[in-house]
């Protein structure tokens, strides 16, 4: 580059097929001389890396490869740091900002930043199974790595509380067992048994699986790091194998779009040539 200015992509390669990684994540990748990941996310984007420089690390090596990342495109690089899903969703984007941070960087010097968003592992599950997420949902991790349990247990409760669609990440996994067994017993305090649950693994990669089953009796199932929980909210319902979280339109319309007696139609939204602004119509 003329101005010795790096560029620094922080990427979301999606759930790891090539085909649901967007084509912004793909050319960064291809424009990129150095590429830093995870050790298992750069297994699945190796046939786009060939010839290409590359930084590799553990699962608990996160702060290295981001100051790896970082450092490098500050010298006048072209690097992708990669996550999969999304990298500002239980990613590395956190990271490299916090290292930026330390460091003392401003906009406008190297390196310059770009974020590609990717489709997050909720999305990918979701789409397995049905649509379970038609409605208000929240992500909630069940690993107390970086979180202390009893936050958790408190987002658990409020989540229950409240009737969202809860996606649950990090589960479970060999050493650790007792967390989704606490969430089950959080959750059953709002939720009837029969509430519908989804367990997807490895969405879209090598060893997928999807079972849907019930609050009751998830914990049958085998269940770890790789699979991410789908709890549904009291209107969620199964139809024909599949798990639909209503939005709510049969409440305010009938089928064939008049508005039910005492409910107010909806008014179409315009954009305005001039502003750029919504206006009711």
């Amino acid at each position: 580059m003329g101005d010795g200015k790096g560029v620094l992509s922080i990427v979301g390669i999606g759930p790891g097929a090539e085909e649901h990684a967007s084509r912004a994540a793909l050319e960064a990748i291809a424009a990129s001389d150095l590429i830093v990941g995870y050790t298992t996310y750069i297994r699945l984007v190796k046939h786009l890396i060939e010839g290409k420089e590359v930084i590799k690390t553990g699962m608990t090596e996160e702060i290295g490869r981001a100051r790896a990342a970082v450092e490098r495109a500050r010298d006048g690089a072209r690097v992708a740091i990669i996550s999969s899903g999304d990298a500002g969703v239980y990613g590395m984007a956190g990271l490299v900002f916090q290292v930026l941070e330390e460091i003392g960087w401003k906009r406008g010097e190297s390196p310059e930043l770009r974020l590609v968003p990717g489709m997050t592992a909720l999305n990918a599950c979701a789409s397995l199974v049905g649509a379970p997420l038609g409605h208000d949902f929240c992500a909630i991790s069940l690993s107390d790595l970086l979180t202390p349990w009893p936050v958790i247990e408190r987002r658990l409760e409020a989540a229950a509380a409240a009737d969202f669609v809860i996606g649950l990440y990090n589960p479970a996994s060999g050493r650790r067992t007792r967390q989704i067994v606490r969430a089950q017993e959080i959750i059953r305090q709002h939720r009837a048994g029969t509430t519908p649950v989804a367990l997807v693994k490895s969405a879209y990669r090598k060893l997928e699986s999807a079972v849907l089953t019930d609050l009751d009796h998830f914990l049958d199932y085998e269940i770890g790091m790789l699979t991410t929980v789908l709890v549904g909210s009291t209107n969620t319902f199964m139809f024909e194998g599949y798990m639909v979280t209503p939005r709510g339109y049969t409440n305010k319309y009938t089928w064939d779009g008049a508005a039910l007696p005492g409910q107010t139609p909806g008014r179409s939204l315009v954009l305005s040539d001039e502003s750029g602004t919504a206006e009711e119509v």
